[in-house]
């Protein structure tokens, strides 16, 4: 049988990566619900008013504003697909309802203590979308999440940083 990926062989491992779950915090699922009706209410009639005054101004093959809406609208309409997919993959959690016996967890706020410098950080870990890290909010596939997942308060975490290996102890970990 030939293997994934090779001519003629069935490609599943590209659909099992399309149909996965996508985690998202009940706030970021709802920052995205917000976002897309903006794009579908805002965004898209502004575009297809754009196009529509673009087309008055004479020939469409050397129409610089013409080409411009068509292309705000195209990237519209992706970002609308694109969310609209997040959405239908969605495993929304609740922070609130997260009860992981103190382990670091998607959607759990996490106090640290970088042990070098001793400063102290808070994060909480989010979904990819979420992730803003002035916020304090990191992405779950982030190198500091990945390493703090699983574990609980007082245990050290190793993050290899570009700059090197950075060595935290947990503090504190709660849901909310």
């Amino acid at each position: 049988m030939p293997q994934p990926g090779a001519l003629g062989a069935p490609r599943r491992l590209f659909l099992d990566t399309a149909m996965s779950t996508i985690p998202l915090t009940t706030t970021g699922a709802e920052l995205l619900r917000q976002e897309l009706h903006r794009l579908k209410t805002v965004e898209r009639p502004n575009a297809i008013t754009a196009i529509a005054e673009a087309r008055t101004h004479g020939d469409l093959s050397e129409n610089a504003e013409y080409d411009a809406a068509k292309e705000r609208q195209g990237f519209i309409e992706a970002r609308i697909k694109e969310i609209e997919s997040k959405l239908s993959n969605a495993q929304v959690i609740d922070p609130k309802r997260v009860d992981a016996d103190g382990r670091c967890v998607f959607g759990a706020t996490v106090d640290l203590e970088e042990a070098k410098a001793g400063e102290s950080v808070t994060y909480q870990i989010v979904g990819d979308d979420e992730a803003d890290i002035k916020k304090g909010k990191i992405s779950i596939s982030s190198p500091i999440a990945r390493a703090l997942i699983g574990k609980s308060e007082g245990d050290i975490a190793e993050v290899d940083a570009p700059g090197g290996t950075r060595v935290y102890e947990i503090l504190g970990v709660r849901y909310a």
